[in-house]
């Protein structure tokens, strides 16, 4: 399998007010890419212009960080041409590879919005590499550091500009080839963009990466229905897949991300966390990672639960309050 390491460039609406910013509130212009071959050798280049036109008029921004000008664009092709070729190029087995999450799901918009196939029509298993710098390179794991960081960091010669599609692309081939070859326990775990969620429940997804494991739920209608369902409440083992023993139920302090734990009598304390994935229509898919933790970790999520909890408790006296100031009507 061939890794196409992808960088985009995309325009925006200079005023906001066009119906497409909902739909599509960036237009790509520009698509640069690097094959890699399964030694993550450079094998192939992809680099293409298309021209904007549904926001025709250059970003201020854009224009200035990607050093381009209208005029150029004006030579590009029809992003539908363009976007075909490219898939066309990346042939029929290959994995996508980014900078960050953006590039995927912007990819996702624009082809569903100029009607073209989707890369896959649900979740999209994608390599993420500035995740992987992160957790190969960086102290902080979880730090998401920008491309010429990773490069400056990796000694990488800077030999073209940064910020068009193709450089970025190249760089990040560069920077993967790194991690790759230095730290390849890194290069399991892929990434999942949810732009589009499993429709069915036979389509979620379980992945499981070792130290954790990944669940990717079906669209629900509403989130309180989401949070009814058992797969996803159930605080479970990572490691067994059974049912623990709660030790702290679920909370949360923004009502997007609820976390919980439980205690496998094999495996010792699990921590479940749940993000929500909200959609236009106010449907949700549920992002769920269990992982095991230590008794530190446990402490720190009690505290969490009670930070959350003495949230909750403010927001409902003064919602008592506002209510009582409003004569008791709603």
């Amino acid at each position: 399998m061939n890794l196409i390491v992808m960088d985009l460039e995309w325009n925006q609406s200079s005023t906001g007010l066009e119906p497409e910013v909902a739909k599509m509130p960036f237009e790509i212009i520009e698509i640069g890419a690097i094959k890699l071959n399964e030694s993550y050798e450079m094998v192939g280049e992809f680099s293409e212009l298309i021209k904007p036109i549904v926001y025709p008029k250059l970003y201020h921004i854009t224009s200035k960080l990607i050093h381009l000008q209208m005029k150029e664009l004006q030579r590009g092709g029809k992003f539908t041409e363009i976007a075909s070729r490219f898939i066309d190029w990346c042939g029929e087995d290959y994995m996508i590879c980014t900078w960050g999450p953006a590039d995927i799901t912007e990819l996702q918009r624009n082809l569903s919005f100029f009607g073209l196939p989707l890369l896959e029509d649900g979740p999209v298993a994608y390599v993420d590499a500035q995740k992987l710098f992160g957790l190969a390179f960086d102290e902080d794991k979880k730090a998401r550091r920008n491309l010429e960081h990773a490069v400056d960091t990796l000694g990488i010669e800077k030999d073209i500009p940064f910020h068009r599609a193709f450089s970025d692309a190249y760089y990040t081939a560069k920077v993967l080839y790194r991690i790759a070859n230095e730290h390849p326990e890194v290069m399991k775990f892929i990434s999942y963009d949810v732009t589009y969620p499993p429709k069915t429940k036979e389509d979620e997804i379980t992945a499981d990466f070792g130290t954790y494991t990944k669940y990717i739920s079906r669209v629900f209608p509403t989130k309180e229905e989401a949070l009814t369902d058992k797969a996803i409440m159930t605080v479970t083992c990572s490691i067994c897949g059974k049912n623990t023993k709660k030790r702290i139920k679920w909370f949360s302090s923004n009502g997007k991300q609820y976390m919980a734990a439980g205690y496998c009598d094999k495996h010792g304390l699990i921590k479940n966390r749940i993000k929500i994935q909200k959609y236009d229509d106010d449907s949700v898919c549920v992002v769920k990672i269990i992982k095991p933790i230590e008794n530190d970790g446990l402490i720190k999520l009690q505290e969490k639960s009670a930070k959350a909890e003495e949230l909750r408790k403010k927001r409902k006296e003064a919602e008592k309050r506002a209510h009582a100031q409003n004569g008791g009507t709603q």
